[in-house]
């Protein structure tokens, strides 16, 4: 269960596209704190910025009261002098925060986020699921709209890629299990046709590549039933997707096809996610989904 939610504001209108969800989990998550957070380093305009998170502070609640049935609603604004990532990630740590909620990018790409920005710093340092809105997300995959939430969770098949299953079940407990549907997905990644394949072993190399895709198929398959398998004893509906193609985009297409209210992925310790902002999975998943991510580093 998800107890203590932290929220960074930057005095941006990119920070507060985190606005909306996050007024919908102190809502929708019964028991959740939310502690907004900014973080200054001019001593000179710290009143101006604790009227500012106070203010949002006031905004969320106001919001989360109006829209819930839930009136124990938790919300309170924190302000802190020195370096945004560093301190975010202190106090993550000091407080015994158990998810981070921040803004990834807007509609113009993730450039200046992925060279270096609070927030891929903060992926990089946190030991804490970190949720990722961009904007530009729409409105009734944030607001709860949809007869029904599904999670979206990209799967490879390690084990190090499942650290992010218990994350998935306290996030559908809290949402309510009865109306969460978790997708699981594995993609086969095609062989290409290779133009020296020799032609004298009897099964041409279209013959071969059509067997090795139905071995993938038979083998994700039979590993995603695992899975399906736990979250129905844990009372979660669950079902399974196993596409040919390129594992980014077939999550990207995953999730806008299933209009899905979260994709839920794993990222690979500290010189995975170097590696990660550069290229990899993840980092096109968060460039072209319109989706919030949930991050766990693995």
């Amino acid at each position: 269960m998800f107890r203590k939610m932290l929220v960074p504001l930057d005095v941006s209108e990119l920070s507060e596209v985190t606005f909306n969800y996050a007024n919908e989990l102190a809502g929708r998550f019964k028991g959740l704190e939310v502690i907004l957070l900014h973080v200054c380093s001019d001593r000179d305009t710290v009143s101006l910025h604790r009227t500012y998170i106070e203010t949002s502070a006031d905004k969320i609640r106001a919001e989360a009261q109006k829209n819930s049935k839930n009136k124990d609603i938790k919300i309170r604004g924190e302000l802190l002098l020195g370096t945004p990532a560093d301190e975010i990630t202190k106090f993550s740590e000091q407080n015994s925060i158990d998810l981070i909620l921040m803004a990834s990018h807007g509609r113009s790409g993730i450039s200046r986020w992925a060279m270096g920005s609070v927030a891929y710093k903060v992926l990089r340092q946190s030991k804490v699921p970190v949720l990722m809105v961009r904007a530009g997300i729409e409105d009734a995959i944030i607001l709860d709209r949809l007869p029904e939430r599904r999670i979206l969770v990209p799967l490879d098949g390690t084990k190090s890629a499942e650290a992010i299953l218990p994350q998935v079940e306290a996030m559908a407990g809290q949402w309510g299990k009865d109306a969460v549907q978790v997708i699981l997905i594995r993609t086969c990644e095609p062989h290409s046709v290779s133009s020296d394949y020799p032609s004298d072993l009897g099964v041409s190399w279209e013959a071969r590549v059509s067997q090795e895709n139905l071995k993938c198929k038979l083998v994700a398959g039979s590993y995603l039933a695992n899975i399906e398998k736990r979250f129905r004893e844990a009372g979660v509906k669950a079902r399974s997707e196993l596409p040919l193609g390129n594992p980014s985009q077939e999550i990207i297409n995953s999730a806008a096809r299933n209009r899905a209210n979260l994709i839920a992925m794993v990222i690979h310790g500290r010189s995975g996610i170097s590696r990660w902002a550069y290229g990899n999975t993840a980092e096109e998943v968060m460039i072209g989904a319109r989706t919030p991510i949930l991050l766990v580093r693995g």
